[in-house]
């Protein structure tokens, strides 16, 4: 297993609206934040992206007034779905009793288990949590000093969320930004990569970006990624053009893999049908499928084509836009300019086609 954590900067990436320093509205993200990699965990009007944390535990969660709310009769516990494995996160929250903790552990369910107690806050207070070179930090300080004799690394890649046992937690600005990455791009030409033969595309380095024209083709990274992180900017210079990211494909094959979609046409109200197919997560069976409605045009910018549409229109055509895959087994999750569009588990029988199955290489 080859772990990648990779950011392509292709240009600065300039969105209207806010000022470089302004700060963001509630479950916003300023334009410095979406060009410096942070990620939107809540967007201020669904729980898009959490679950329960364990079948042992029920939920109690809802959004009321732009907050997340964690409100069980009893004890309840929810996490985030995508697994980082190096990251700074930051949240607002409220609480009225001690009775609530932020959690860490490994994305397997094994391993070391971190807890942090919240103080009771009745204002928003602000709490970081930070993985760094396989040491845990609460608000910047280290959980144990890597000297102690209790001392254990971090979890490969880690999942994180809230517990909480009696009264009311609110959680808002909740945001992550993968931290350690490593360059695929170098600005100047196109080491590290290769292009398909024998098809249209003419792709070239002008100004500091990979430009692309031409036609139908594929540029290919000479590395080989399993489990990864990757950040881009890029920018569509036409009206509704067919592109997207491919990803876990077969070796020289042209554009044979999953693929996270490009494509900025949207319609005001959902009006594309799609047929989702749903199978069992314990034996892989198909179950049915499932006819969704949606504002997408062809899966839209930021969808696993063909598996699950965007759930919402993020970026424009002729305008640079930022988009974040996360790729954990048979997990993918998608983010477009910061926000999180995607969500889908890839319950189909192992393959090494993922035309056709499911595929962990």
């Amino acid at each position: 297993m080859r772990l990648l954590i990779a950011t392509i900067m292709l240009l600065a990436l300039a969105l209207p609206g806010l000022a470089q320093g302004d700060k963001a509205k509630p479950n916003t993200l300023t334009p410095k934040e979406i060009a410096d990699g942070w990620l939107l965990l809540f967007d201020g009007e669904t729980t898009f992206g959490w679950r329960p944390a364990s079948a042992e535990k029920s939920e109690a969660l809802k959004v009321s007034g732009g907050a997340m709310e964690l409100n069980p009769p009893g004890k309840a516990a929810i996490q985030f779905g995508a697994p980082f494995p190096s990251f700074d996160l930051e949240f607002e929250y409220k609480s009225a009793k001690q009775q609530a903790d932020i959690f860490m552990r490994a994305a397997d369910g094994k391993g070391v288990y971190y807890s942090y107690g919240l103080d009771p806050k009745r204002e928003w207070t602000t709490f970081k949590l930070s993985v760094k070179d396989r040491q845990v930090y609460w608000n910047d300080k280290p959980s144990l000093d890597k000297k102690d004799e209790f001392f254990r690394p971090a979890p490969m890649s880690c999942v994180f969320g809230f517990d909480q046992r009696d009264g009311q937690l609110s959680l808002r600005n909740i945001k992550l930004r993968p931290l350690n990455t490593t360059s695929l791009f170098n600005g100047n030409d196109l080491a590290g990569w290769n292009v398909f033969p024998n098809k249209k595309s003419m792709f070239a380095v002008v100004d500091g970006a990979i430009n692309v024209k031409n036609g139908p083709g594929d540029l290919q990274t000479a590395g080989k990624y399993k489990d990864f992180v990757l950040q881009l900017e890029c920018k569509s210079n036409g009206e509704h053009l067919n592109s997207g990211i491919f990803f876990r494909c077969r070796e020289n094959e042209y554009q044979n893999g999953y693929e996270a979609q490009i494509r900025n046409q949207f319609t005001e109200k959902p009006m594309q049908k799609y047929l989702i197919e749903e199978y069992d997560p314990k034996t892989n069976k198909l179950i049915g499928k499932k006819e969704m409605l949606s504002t997408a045009v062809d899966f839209g910018t930021g969808a696993i084509y063909r598996r699950m549409p965007a759930r919402k229109q993020m970026s424009k055509d002729g305008e640079w836009f930022a988009m974040t895959i996360v790729a954990h087994g048979n997990h993918f999750a998608t983010w477009v300019n910061g926000v999180q569009v995607a969500d889908w588990t890839d319950h189909r029988p192992p393959s090494d086609n993922a035309r056709t199955g499911c595929k962990l290489e």
